[in-house]
């Protein structure tokens, strides 16, 4: 045997004993999109504090002190970090075997939350168990259980799903159960959401095209009903038209006008960090739904465009993933990994629409950003589970086992 052949083949063990030996790194997974997530938490966290901070000279919130839900967001987020830290070290196999399961706890608890002195209730909407000094949304878990759910559905009826009764029924049903709950709340925001994750997934995961189509149709004739149906969703419409209208402006449309005040303010630069008019009072759940609004007087088109900007990349980024790992033959995977690009992206574009006044008010958070324990653990740990696929994307293309 020559000496280069000899050299050739020791180099080989060299480099597989040092990729076997190799503790996980951060460029075993995407760092552009850690980082990205770590400065919308960053920022969510600054105009959480910004756009609360005058809350307490309201009466309502009189015994709150000024850093109130600074402090509350900040424990939220040390908790979300914790739990991404243990959903990143779960395979995907394991998160596989236990979406059934995790999708009849999310059921359980949406039921719960509609049990009478259990549920808690905020302006008329019971969403909420409390938990001791927290309050958890069971809406925001089962957004991400149906997610795994019907990602595993589709591996498991991969070889039925061009015949509808078999394939898409018992899918369909299953979102219609989860939508009954989430509208007794009601949660029509939830629900929406779900919606759009389990029907994304169906067409990624190949149903056939005109049963997508047909059941796209089903959804939005039912959503036309339950607006039709119900006075108060047709009176948001109607003052989503026309906010500035007397019958609407201290009504269905006062947070509409003050959002598109707030963001006119702004105009190309903002008045500055800390500046906002808007949140003193004006305009309510600045720091939850409408957290845009103050970013746009505060930042300007410069930071409403910086936002857009990166929840564009994120999304484009996470469905680029999950690519990956159906290439990677990781089915599963790849359609968990874009079931939560399509979460991220269309939650993020209702609730930009709703704050640039593109779309008709609806109680959704922005995702990574707002205040909201639930929503913010649930975020955190999706993405993990989407730095878990591309760790093992990475492992499998280096010549390693996910």
């Amino acid at each position: 045997m020559s000496i280069a052949a000899v050299l050739g083949s020791w180099t080989r063990r060299r480099d597989d004993a040092a990729r076997r030996q190799a503790p996980v790194g951060l460029h075993a997974f995407d760092p552009a999109l850690l980082w990205l997530t770590v400065a919308l938490l960053a920022w969510g966290l600054v105009m959480v504090y910004s756009a609360s901070i005058a809350m307490p000279d309201n009466p309502r919130f009189g015994n709150y002190a000024h850093t109130f839900f600074l402090t509350r967001h900040s424990l939220f987020l040390v908790l979300s970090f914790a739990a991404g830290l243990l959903a990143f070290q779960v395979p995907l196999a394991t998160w596989e075997r236990l979406a059934p399961w995790l999708f009849v706890v999310s059921l359980l608890l949406l039921v719960i939350v509609l049990i009478p002195h259990i549920g808690k209730g905020v302006n008329g909407a019971r969403r909420w168990l409390a938990l001791g000094p927290i309050s958890f949304q069971p809406s925001e878990l089962a957004k991400f259980a149906v997610l795994l759910y019907a990602a595993n559905y589709m591996v498991r009826k991969m070889e039925v799903k061009e015949r509808f009764f078999r394939a898409v029924l018992p899918m369909a049903a299953a979102v219609a159960v989860v939508g009954v709950l989430l509208l007794a709340e009601p949660d029509m925001g939830a629900f929406m959401v779900i919606a759009v994750i389990a029907m994304g997934i169906l067409f990624l995961g190949g149903v056939n095209a005109r049963m997508f189509f047909l059941i796209a149709t089903v959804m939005v004739f039912a959503f036309v009903l339950m607006i039709a149906f119900s006075d108060w969703r047709r009176e948001r419409i109607f003052a989503y038209l026309d906010p500035w209208n007397d019958k609407y402006t201290l009504g269905k449309g006062y947070q509409l006008s003050h959002s598109l005040i707030a963001i006119g303010r702004g105009e190309i630069f903002g008045v500055g960090l800390g500046g906002s008019v808007e949140k003193l009072h004006w305009l309510p759940e600045a720091h939850t739904d409408f957290l845009l609004a103050v970013i746009g007087e505060e930042f300007g088109l410069v930071g409403v465009l910086t936002v857009i900007g990166c929840f564009l990349w994120m999304t484009r980024r996470i469905m680029h993933i999950g690519r990956q790992a159906i290439a990677l033959d990781r089915v599963f995977a790849g359609l968990v990994a874009q079931g939560v690009g399509i979460w991220m992206g269309f939650q993020a574009f209702i609730n930009m629409g709703v704050n640039l006044g593109a779309l008709p008010t609806k109680g959704l958070t922005l995702p990574l950003m707002s205040y909201g324990g639930s929503a913010v653990l649930m975020n955190v740990v999706a993405i993990a589970v989407v730095l878990r696929i591309d760790f093992e994307n990475r492992t499998l293309m280096k010549g390693g086992r996910a």
